[in-house]
């Protein structure tokens, strides 16, 4: 049975990729929760130490094609960033429509002709088992990896990001040999069968820099089955999206994006499409909540990887009755919280991924001010170097205010007001995303009467990102189309087929 977990989703620097297999791979993951670190937040003298340097090294800089490391066709690089400094960790092949084309006919050519498909299902869930006893094995110069790429806490990479990893290859290991079709009835002498074939080339633009492509290399994947392209989204990402041999496309990233992604696979061969985009989700604490386990909980919700997380619970409802105590609990723990060098034990808030993301949380803090919310606590730069936000907490929100309608994806909390589940339903559904959804509350009935009216694709009753391999997650309305995780994802990549053949003086029908 699967154990549930709580994760945050991870934004970076793009990858593209165009595999062969029928399943999406790298999804999100973990299976801790960290709201227990409570130390006092890193002054900014703590945050201009100099950093801690990682025990690991960059080995692999290069794109994957067709089971070999190789440099983009332009011969072009960028720069990846630490983000406690800004300086620059190593400079990655810059992928564009050439090596796109280059990918899509190796897994082309490992899908029509390759062994990969004609495999057992039974030696494909090793493979698959294999790769994820590689990641398992590595699992501590992976997490250094990801948080001197990406700034979130070692801890977190380490003991809950890569074990999900681990869980979901394993998930989808098992499920290799239990896809399967139906027989079906029919009227007159005919045996109709259904096959759940795949459905071809997979392209998937991702929106971090996840550094697993020699684990699964190593895994023994035949060439061309999985081919990695880094880059960026006008170039690499167009590129698949508009490319005429990718069967099958998926895209995580902002609406805005999304759209474009959806666009260009239309105006292709009409591929298509799961998204998984942007939200504002809402966190409704009601009136009979515990205060305290309401505070922690909702400061998790908006804070975990410095609040870049797509479902964060970015909107703060409180019941008018325990508001004021609410708002005093919520600065008091934001104060609270453990900001500084990723590396460092107990840190809960390392820094924003670049220098675009930081400006963009800044201009939303001012844009909050200059509106006539009231800042409790933070909203400033915290330290002279690298791209450290204070822990920001802002209250009396209105709903038309820039902070409450879009997403800021950083380390801001926006507490608003409302005084019954008819006003709070409402103003929760008022909102172009649909993504998530928290719920606190001791009444059974006011936690059914929430999950049902509110308009997201997961809403979690007491708890917050508890996510698993087996469960499904996506957005209604603009926060995309399709789902992702358990075996709701996996129709994602099969086609339907049946298959009627005439009997001959059949015994029954």
């Amino acid at each position: 049975m699967a154990s549930s977990t709580k994760i945050s989703r991870l934004i970076s620097r793009s990858f593209s990729s165009a595999s062969s297999s029928s399943t999406s791979l790298f999804s999100r993951g973990g299976n801790g929760y960290l709201g227990g670190l409570l130390s006092k937040y890193s002054t900014a003298a703590a945050i201009d130490e100099q950093p801690i340097k990682p025990s690991v090294q960059v080995d692999h800089t290069q794109l994957l094609i067709d089971g070999k490391f190789v440099d983009a066709a332009s011969g072009k690089t960028f720069p990846t960033l630490d983000p406690r400094t800004g300086e620059v960790i190593a400079h990655v092949a810059e992928g564009h429509s050439e090596d796109v084309d280059r990918a899509v006919a190796a897994a082309r050519k490992a899908f029509d002709q390759g062994p990969w498909p004609k495999f057992p299902a039974y030696e494909r869930q090793k493979i698959m088992l294999r790769a994820a006893d590689l990641i398992e094995k590595h699992n501590d110069q992976i997490a250094a990896l990801e948080t001197w790429d990406n700034g979130k806490p070692y801890e977190q990479s380490a003991q809950i990001e890569i074990p999900m990893l681990v869980r979901l290859f394993r998930y989808y290991a098992g499920w290799a040999d239990k896809i399967h079709g139906l027989t079906v009835p029919a009227d007159g002498p005919y045996h109709v069968q259904t096959l759940h074939e795949p459905i071809g080339v997979a392209g998937q633009i991702i929106p971090w820099n996840f550094p697993l492509l020699m684990f699964a290399w190593k895994a023994g994947l035949p060439a061309g089955v999985l081919n990695i392209i880094s880059g960026f989204g006008p170039t690499a990402g167009a590129a698949l999206a508009s490319h005429m041999d990718v069967d099958k496309l998926a895209f995580t990233g902002s609406t805005d994006t999304g759209k474009v992604v959806l666009q260009l696979a239309a105006k292709s061969n009409l591929k298509p499409v799961t998204l998984e985009l942007g939200g504002k989700s809402p966190f409704i604490v009601c009136e009979d909540a515990d205060i305290d386990e309401a505070v922690e909980l909702a400061h998790f919700a908006l804070f975990f990887n410095q609040g870049q997380c797509c479902c964060a619970g970015s909107r703060t409802f409180v019941h008018e009755r325990v508001h004021e105590e609410f708002v005093e609990k919520a600065k008091a723990r934001a104060l609270k919280r453990a900001v500084g060098d990723p590396f460092k034990s107990g840190t809960e808030q390392g820094p924003q991924i670049d220098s675009k993301q930081f400006e963009k949380i800044l201009k939303y803090i001012r844009s909050g001010v200059e509106n006539g919310a009231t800042l409790e606590t933070g909203g400033e730069r915290l330290g002279s170097k690298g791209y450290y936000i204070q822990p920001t907490v802002f209250s009396n929100v209105q709903d038309g205010m820039q902070i409450a309608k879009e997403e800021i994806f950083g380390p801001v909390q926006t507490i608003l007001k409302f005084k019954d589940l008819g006003e709070v339903i409402q103003r929760a559904n008022n909102s172009k995303y649909g993504l998530a959804a928290g719920v606190f509350t001791k009444n059974i009935d006011t936690a059914n009467t929430l999950t049902r009216a509110l308009k997201v694709g997961t809403v979690w009753v007491n708890c917050f990102d508890t996510f698993d391999a087996a469960i499904p997650f996506g957005g209604y309305k603009m926060s995309g189309q399709g789902r992702e995780k358990g075996e709701y994802s996996l129709k994602n990549y099969l086609q339907v087929k049946a298959v009627v053949t005439p009997l001959k003086n059949p015994a029954w029908l």
